[in-house]
């Protein structure tokens, strides 16, 4: 998956010059960014702080190894289930 060139700090940082006063175009055209990241970042981390922003990162992380780890096991147990299931 592509990595984002901007981390918690910025996008936090861009989320509140708005929330102070700055205009949304203003702040994207300085930024090189659409208006639709914008929007996204604002749905994904709007309100929240720095620290929120990094332990939510850390949870999908998190989330993401228990299901790869989930998915090997169910292919484990299918496979041990077929070779039980065979006569011999």
């Amino acid at each position: 998956m592509k990595r984002s060139r901007y981390t918690e700090e910025p996008i936090i940082a861009t989320l509140k010059q708005v929330d102070a006063g700055a205009k949304v175009q203003d702040v994207i055209r300085k930024l090189g960014i659409a208006e639709q990241t914008y929007y996204r970042w604002k749905s994904k981390f709007g309100g929240m702080e720095v620290s929120d922003a990094k332990k939510l990162r850390a949870m999908e992380d998190e989330n993401r190894r228990l299901k790869y780890l989930v998915a090997d096991l169910t292919l484990d147990n299918q496979m041990l289930k077929a070779v039980v299931s065979k006569k011999w």
